[in-house]
């Protein structure tokens, strides 16, 4: 009867301890943006590269997507997501409590985990709009992007350095990235902004099913407002990476950034960075934005908050600080 009891015991503890692990899964949600863009690719694509150590770590990842930057802060500050993909200007301005974050006020609790791709203001409009720069969007129909996103955070500012609201356009529409494309092809709009990092899916999208092009984002009033913020840099769309521009445009543009906040443990940010740069190779093919990638710049470029600790800890570990 011993002999039999034995086992039974054992085998109740070796479920008890399974029970005990799967209680102990962490389950994280990050940030993303609209699915044709490439914040929604980022969240992916680190979420991918986290659940392959889920049996380790207990750390279990998703990425929805979501609204954007703005959207992302504010969701990490309520506690409804733990890490996200946000603009530079956008980190800034949520840790100064400026911009789309004043009434809040600064938000010191808001951490930097590493920077991400360049991201280049684009303009994008119908070929058969007349549409041939910035200033042509004065009365046209403008799709501004929705609130809460870091695109439409952007074009406000680029709004009051030229001193235009909403009324200079014949229509200021607010649809969401995903839906923009269509909107153009479909004539509902003449032109369109975002916030992106190149290739974005979004604008070939526009660009293979209508005729359309890429604008330049140019002028005194650009070379002031980058001139007076350090999170914002001159920046180009190469030419031939979508179709009807064939030519370099200028513009400027941020870093797309990822961000937590102190809510969130050493050990689970510790583990999240560990799996991007400890698979850095697989990382950077994930998305043609990413090909250029260096860690160096991860660690400095566009980040206006302080580090997490348990990023600290893992670029300490590899010699990086």
């Amino acid at each position: 009867m011993k002999s039999r009891i034995i086992p039974i015991i054992a085998s109740l503890a070796l479920c008890g301890l399974s029970a005990t692990v799967a209680a102990e899964d962490k389950y994280v949600t990050i940030g993303t943006g609209g699915q044709t863009g490439v914040y929604y690719v980022v969240g992916q694509s680190i979420c991918r590269l986290v659940n392959r150590d889920t049996a380790k770590t207990g750390i279990k990842c998703t990425a929805p997507s979501t609204g954007g930057s703005v959207a992302n802060l504010n969701a990490i500050k309520a506690g409804d997501q733990n890490m996200g993909v946000a603009q530079s200007d956008q980190q800034y301005n949520a840790y100064h409590g400026e911009g789309a974050f004043k009434e809040q006020g600064p938000w010191q609790e808001l951490r930097a985990v590493f920077g991400v791709h360049p991201e280049v203001f684009t303009v994008v409009a119908r070929a058969d709009s007349g549409i041939k720069s910035f200033d042509d969007l004065q009365g046209k129909r403008v799709n501004i992007g929705n609130p809460g996103s870091g695109q439409r955070a952007t074009m406000d500012a680029v709004m009051a350095a030229k001193g235009w609201t909403s009324a200079n356009f014949q229509l200021a529409s607010e649809l969401k990235a995903a839906e923009q494309a269509q909107a153009l092809c479909d004539n509902k709009i003449d032109a369109m902004v975002y916030v992106v990092g190149h290739p974005s899916g979004s604008i070939q999208e526009a660009s293979s099913s209508c005729d359309s092009i890429v604008v330049p984002v140019t002028g005194k009033e650009i070379d002031d407002l980058v001139a007076a913020h350090s999170y914002y840099a001159k920046a180009s769309v190469k030419g031939g990476t979508y179709k009807g521009t064939d030519a370099d445009v200028e513009s400027f543009g941020v870093v797309a950034t990822f961000v937590s906040s102190t809510a969130s443990d050493e050990e689970t940010i510790y583990q999240v960075v560990k799996a991007v740069f400890d698979n850095f190779g697989r990382f950077k093919k994930l998305h043609p934005a990413f090909e250029n990638l260096q860690e160096a710049n991860m660690l400095k470029d566009g980040l206006t908050a302080p580090l997490h600790d348990g990023a600290v800890k893992y670029y300490k570990e590899k010699g990086w600080m």
